[in-house]
C-alpha cells in the first residue's frame, strides 16, 4: 500500500501565479489575488498524477506533496 500523500504551500515562497489551481482546481481554489486555498489536504489515488504535475511545475517551488503522517 503506498503512503497517503497531503499537499502543503510554502505561503513565503508562492507568489501567487494561480498555475497549481488551474492544474488541479479539484484540490486548489485561488484567492481574489491568486493564490492558492488547499480545499483538503489529503490527495486522493485518482489525482495523485495530476498533483505531482501541478507540484512540479510550480514556478516557485512553493507547493509540495508529503506523505501523510501516521
Amino acid at each position: 500500500m503506498t503512503p497517503a500523500k497531503t499537499l502543503r504551500i510554502d505561503r513565503i515562497a508562492c507568489t501567487g501565479r494561480g498555475l497549481c489551481g488551474e492544474l488541479l482546481p479539484e484540490l486548489i481554489d485561488l484567492d481574489e489575488w491568486g493564490y492558492p486555498i488547499i480545499k483538503g489536504s489529503a490527495v486522493p489515488d485518482r489525482l495523485r498524477a495530476h498533483a505531482r504535475r501541478a507540484v512540479a511545475a510550480c514556478p516557485r517551488l512553493a507547493l509540495h506533496a508529503d506523505d501523510a503522517p501516521m
